[in-house]
């Protein structure tokens, strides 16, 4: 175009420019990052740890908890260096690499939760066939699909989006980059970007959703029949924290995808945004370990163990 001037580098947002609320973003962040970090941590020392904690479903664990940690450290403490100074430059690179990131982690723990929830069908729908369902190797396939699947999904919407000309305002309303709002930049035609990730988000986030919401009804049509309230207290208990952690996240991302920005503000965007890239993995330890009495006692195993040893 031309009289126009190409763009560089980002001017990412903050929240509000009070310095009082900025400085508590900072700290709810800041409080949100640090024990997601140390949830995440446990589990992948515990489960990694206990012997008795080897099998399929702690494997999976593990990956995802290692997997939140590399996700909310893409955007978190970038967001804080934001809230609290006056740098909120992000050059043209730095911010691929966070689109790239970003979608990557995202679509990889939509893929980690949606295998989770196949093996705890498998588990609990055809306990006698489990052994021979859920292989080791069988887990790492599904692990590697769903990491390879991430890589390719999010190189082509980081591709597709950096390709476009950026000519016009470099102020991304956001806290990180991310795609919808970075189309809103672009001087190019969009509705080429705009088609591919509505039909890429539903037919992945719905196929997730769809496998997800089919394993949990076949679950709970089972835990019905358990002779016992105490059991079917027990399953309930540990499905439906995965089902809500599971909802928020979606929901949340395809409410920043697949509308159209200018229909909402911009500071709801920014907040919807929270739900799907800073709570999924801040819930995510909470839930599988304070619900979880294996994890719980392998956390007792551990720390006894090691008083044991400073004893000594």
């Amino acid at each position: 175009m031309p009289n126009s001037t190409m763009v560089t580098e980002f001017l990412l947002t903050r929240f509000s420019d009070v310095w009082e609320l900025r400085v508590l973003h900072a700290t709810l962040f800041l409080l949100m990052y640090l024990g997601t970090l140390m949830g995440n941590l446990l589990i992948v020392t515990v489960t990694t740890l206990d012997q008795s904690l080897h099998m399929p479903m702690y494997f999976f664990l593990r990956n995802l908890s290692v997997l939140d940690m590399c996700y909310i450290s893409v955007t978190v403490p970038k967001a804080c260096v934001i809230f609290l100074l006056d740098n909120r430059v992000i050059s043209m690179a730095g911010c691929a690499a966070q689109v790239f990131f970003v979608i990557l982690f995202a679509s990889a723990e939509l893929l980690f939760l949606t295998a989770m929830a196949c093996d705890r069908y498998v588990a609990i729908c055809q306990p006698l066939h489990y052994c021979v369902i859920m292989t080791p190797r069988v887990c790492v396939q599904m692990t590697l699909a769903s990491v390879l699947g991430s890589l390719s999904y999010s190189g082509f919407h980081t591709g597709d989006t950096f390709q476009l000309s950026f000519c016009q305002s470099n102020v991304v309303h956001h806290f990180f980059c991310d795609v919808p709002f970075l189309l809103k930049l672009s001087c190019s035609d969009t509705l080429g970007n705009e088609i591919s990730i509505f039909i890429s988000t539903m037919v992945v986030g719905g196929s997730c959703f769809a496998l997800i919401t089919m394993s949990y009804i076949c679950i709970f049509s089972t835990v019905i029949k358990f002779p016992t309230r105490g059991e079917r207290g027990k399953a309930f208990s540990t499905c439906v924290p995965h089902i809500l952690v599971v909802t928020v996240f979606l929901s949340s991302g395809i409410a920043v995808y697949v509308k159209p920005m200018s229909t909402s503000p911009t500071t709801q965007d920014m907040v919807t945004s929270v739900f799907y890239s800073i709570v999924p993995p801040f819930l995510n330890p909470i839930i599988y370990s304070l619900k979880n009495k294996q994890i719980k006692e392998a956390v007792r195993k551990i720390m006894r163990r090691k008083l044991y040893s400073i004893k000594l």
